[in-house]
């Protein structure tokens, strides 16, 4: 009996939602050389050509005001490129991107990191182009500053950013150029399945955990929002002219880093835009550093690129630096059935517990009321309490071993004893909550044919049935999750 429900509940973990099956990355970019440095005849003012000086001031927008700092080469002769920088995600002070700051401004490009706006970002709500909007209040100071030369203004994203810098130079065509750093290019959910998956597959989990990725990433958020996580960056890219440099680093496994230059190559092109540039660096991270510092080269690839357009725009080689690599393709993530979707997440959980909890609430509520519910016969009550506690038991051991493992990939570690061992330990204690569960019952039963109605009376059959079917609810969730072994 225990083998078969154990079984029946892998059926059901397989068949109840999306599965995983991420398809091969098949399409291939070569650099055409390691060399990353800028081709074309173009004469460019090295990094560190010019002293540096800044200062930070206040930029009023519509409704916010934001602290915005400008990097600036001192005595550079003639008016000079200018460069603003979009935060990623995980930014948004204008203390920001110093260090490419200060390289741009030695080579005489003006650089302006304002602060990122926060009164109208949060983890559940932000909009694209309205944070392109405020941007662009910046981008206008910048190209109206003494000694920027307005028709070489244009724009530096990372990471998030990137998503929104096309939005930017579409609404404003006098955005001169675009460099997209660690740009996903494909939708956040997208990328956010892709990066969870090139992660947990670092760091070597079993493959049936994975299907966990649509299944939480596909879902709507119980109570809504994160609308943003949809958004698709593609009808602006389609209608870019600006010339665009990209740049990825090759132990950014958060990226899809040959699909993402291939998109945009092709977006572009709708535009009749042939203007791009893509550079690699390799064991570079997120924000092209190598052991926490900037890259060999990336700041002399900025600095020449940016101060010899256009000429620098179509130089060759085009694409350039170290063997970018991809495995999967990232693409849209299946949503999982009603039962198991948005707001029924947290439902079908409270549920559960709450079956669970409802017998100690009777027993507790019955001695206060000083009318005891009659006890079970032994040994139901201790099976009943085993068979709750074993069930819980199994998802606080799920939670904290997914919490483990995502502390591993996000610091790019591997434990194979905790990950493997893990996951079996895991399968045990399913299995052993089926086994409770099924003994519970049928102590139950037999004292159901031993004793009729005097086993329980309709307290204690509340008790008991409440146990069992809060225990049932939670092995069906945990099933759902992957705790139990599947045959597909």
């Amino acid at each position: 009996m225990v083998l078969a429900i154990v079984i029946g509940f892998g059926v059901i973990g397989s068949l109840a939602g999306p599965r995983w099956t991420p398809q091969p990355m098949e399409s291939a970019i070569v650099p055409e050389t390691p060399d990353v440095a800028i081709g074309s005849d173009a004469v460019t003012d090295p990094v560190g050509t010019y002293e540096v000086a800044s200062e930070t001031f206040d930029v009023e927008l519509d409704g916010a005001t934001v602290a915005a700092t400008l990097t600036y080469p001192v005595d550079a002769p003639g008016e000079r490129p200018g460069m603003l920088f979009m935060h990623g995600a995980g930014t948004a002070s204008n203390d920001n991107f110093a260090d490419q700051a200060s390289a741009l401004a030695s080579a005489g490009v003006y650089v302006l990191v304002p602060a990122k706006r926060m009164d109208t970002y949060t983890t559940t709500s932000r909009s694209y182009p309205a944070m392109a909007e405020d941007y662009l209040v910046s981008w206008h100071v910048l190209r109206d500053w003494p000694g920027v030369d307005p028709t070489q203004v244009g724009i530096y994203g990372e990471s998030e950013g990137a998503w929104i810098a096309p939005i930017a130079a579409v609404e404003e065509p006098g955005v001169a150029y675009l460099v997209l750093v660690s740009a996903p290019i494909v939708p956040p959910r997208e990328q956010f399945a892709f990066a969870t998956d090139s992660y947990l597959r670092n760091v070597g989990v079993p493959e049936a955990l994975l299907r966990a990725i649509p299944r939480g990433l596909g879902a709507d958020v119980p109570g809504g929002g994160f609308d943003y996580v949809d958004f698709d960056v593609t009808p602006w890219q389609r209608q870019l002219t600006q010339p665009v440099l990209m740049v990825y680093g090759t132990d950014d496994a958060a990226m899809p880093t040959i699909q993402g230059p291939l998109t945009l190559i092709d977006d572009i092109r709708h535009a009749g835009n042939q203007s791009y540039t893509v550079r690699y660096f390799a064991d570079a991270n997120h924000g092209i550093r190598v052991d926490g510092e900037l890259a060999d080269g990336f700041v002399d690839v900025l600095a020449r690129w940016t101060q010899g357009l256009p000429a620098t725009a179509m130089a060759e080689p085009r694409i350039a630096g170290a063997q970018p690599e991809q495995a999967f393709r990232a693409a849209p993530v299946d949503h999982p059935r009603w039962y198991a979707n948005g707001d029924m997440l947290v439902f079908s959980l409270l549920g559960a517990c709450a079956l669970v909890l409802l017998g100690p609430a009777v027993w507790l509520g019955s001695r206060l009321l000083r009318r005891p519910t009659r006890a079970l016969p032994p040994p139901l009550a201790r099976f009943s309490a085993a068979t709750a506690m074993s069930a819980l038991a199994v998802l606080v051991v799920f939670a904290a071993y997914i919490a483990y493992v995502a502390t591993l990939a996000l610091n790019y570690r591997t434990d194979d004893l905790v990950v493997d061992g893990g996951w079996i330990v895991l399968h045990a204690l399913g299995i052993l909550a089926v086994a409770v569960a099924v003994r519970s019952v049928a102590a139950g039963w037999n004292a159901w044919r031993t004793l009729g109605r005097r086993a329980m009376s309709i307290g204690s059959a509340v008790i008991w049935g409440s146990a069992h079917l809060g225990a049932a609810a939670l092995l069906l969730i945990a099933a759902y999750w992957g705790v139990f072994p599947t045959l597909f």
